[in-house]
């Protein structure tokens, strides 16, 4: 059965037909804009993600010249909007998964932190969804509903009121071990569980669409990250990746039952198939590829590619250190008013010195979240597996090696998540009966194994993480 796999990022829209065998029919790309807002907000505009869903699936389709028989669709997970339920129209802009200016929410409900862990497995941080929607219905509006834009595109697409499960564990409000919505966390933040959406499984089929030509069903709904933690195959518990995209999403599967995390990552679904649910831990780096588009935006370098062509001129950073705390830190520090900072600098210091500084500052933030994994699973990942633009910089992905001490495999597509939510609509519509053979065979396009010490990663680390605990005491 060929798949319409649509997923709808941060920067983008990216579509692929995808082929009963496997095979990348053709593909399309809408792009879509973030906009900083001020007092750490970021915005973007519902009719710009709307019509990016329908232009690049539309064109992914007229490409193909195949007759589709399922839509699936990722999301980003916690990006939020008001709109009104009866005539799909927004009533408020879509507030970004990086937007920080809920942490005055976060801030006030701090005394039941630990419950609100306890209960849904998440950190309360402003990064999450409750925060968002109390946030918009104290500055914005309290009319219609507020929800993930999943659920909106999907009503668009269906006329549904759903979200997946996965979707639904990075809201603050669900019941991790129950899988629905607790009436504890969302009494917390003034919000009646009976407005939000309805939870379906991540292969559930969830409606019909005619968007993109013929009628077919809806299946395959997973967040971007979980989805591309299904396509690369991490189905049993300790099996990893990690996402270089906009930032950095490393996500560990836990299995049949979920790890309350000791070391500051988030616990949430991976995929809830029929009625059998897997969890994963999570962490975030949130400044990744926008970190590298900021060195570009300050004239640093011209495009990514420099992150090898300069930042390899150099055997080391110079004594440059970097932390990518652009838009504060994430898991597993949590700081949302941390600031970015170089250190070490010298006369000395270079150009391709600062460059190189930044991919082992990404790459020294990564190791400590998949340290956290360690600690939380008791035992460390045996390697890991990456997607994402970023894993086309040798020079990162080496560095990742360095400093995690363990291979790190690439991941041959960069479609990680559109493959992952076709998966899921192929065990949806019964094109396949277990998760191997929806996903299909696939090997690594390449294997970076560490070629430093133990003592000199550990060395290195160290000294990154005192520059993050400096960074984080600036404010």
């Amino acid at each position: 059965m060929t798949v319409l796999a649509i997923d709808q990022g941060t920067s983008s829209t990216k579509a692929l037909v995808v082929s009963a065998a496997g095979e990348v029919l053709a593909e399309a790309e809408a792009p879509v804009h973030p906009k900083p807002v001020g007092q750490g907000g970021v915005e973007q505009d519902p009719a710009e993600l709307w019509a990016s869903v329908l232009s690049a699936g539309r064109a992914a389709v007229a490409r193909s010249g195949a007759r589709i028989g399922a839509v699936g669709l990722a999301n980003q997970g916690e990006t939020v909007l008001a709109w009104d339920r009866d005539t799909a129209v927004p009533l408020s802009a879509a507030v970004s998964w990086q937007d920080r200016r809920a942490a005055a929410v976060c801030a006030r409900l701090g005394a039941h932190g630990d419950r609100l862990r306890a209960l849904t497995g998440l950190p309360l941080d402003p990064y999450f969804v409750a925060p968002k929607i109390a946030w918009l219905r104290e500055h914005v509006t309290r009319a219609g509903v507020c929800t993930t834009t999943d659920t909106w595109l999907l009503h668009r697409l269906t006329g549904a009121f759903v979200t997946d499960a996965a979707t639904a564990s990075r809201t603050l409000l669900l019941d991790l071990d129950a899988v629905r919505w607790s009436a504890e966390a969302c009494a917390l933040f003034g919000i009646d569980p009976g407005v939000l959406p309805t939870i379906v499984g991540c292969a559930d089929i969830v409606g019909e669409t005619s968007a993109f030509g013929a009628t077919v069903p809806v299946a395959g709904l997973a967040v971007d990250q979980q989805a591309a933690l299904f396509a690369e195959a991490c189905w049993h518990g300790g099996d990893a990746k990690c996402t270089y995209g906009t930032g950095a999403f490393l996500l560990a599967t836990t299995g049949t039952r979920p790890t309350r995390s000791q070391s500051g990552l988030a616990a949430c679904v991976a995929w809830r198939l029929y009625r059998d649910t897997t969890y994963c831990l999570d962490g975030q780096a949130y400044t990744v590829g926008a970190a590298v588009n900021w060195l570009r935006g300050i004239g640093l370098i011209d495009a990514p590619a420099d992150l090898d062509t300069l930042g390899g001129q150099v055997a080391d950073s110079g004594g440059v250190i970097f932390v990518p705390a652009l838009a504060g830190l994430a898991a597993p520090f949590w700081r949302p008013a941390a600031r970015a900072t170089f250190v070490g600098l010298s006369l000395a210091t270079e150009r391709s010195h600062l460059i190189r500084a930044l991919v082992d500052g990404i790459a020294a933030q990564v190791t400590w979240l998949a340290r956290a994994v360690g600690a939380d699973l008791g035992r460390p990942l045996t390697l890991l597996r990456a997607d994402g633009g970023l894993t086309r910089s040798r020079v990162l992905m080496q560095a990742q090696a360095d400093l995690l001490q363990r291979p790190v495999e690439i991941y041959p597509s960069p479609h990680a998540t559109a493959l992952g939510v076709t998966a899921l609509a192929r065990l949806g519509i019964g094109a396949a009966q277990q998760p191997a053979d929806a996903v299909g065979p696939w090997a690594p396009v390449a294997t970076y194994e560490p070629q430093v010490s133990a003592d000199e990663a550990e060395t290195r680390l160290s000294h990154w993480r005192r520059a993050a605990e400096a960074t984080m005491n600036l404010t």
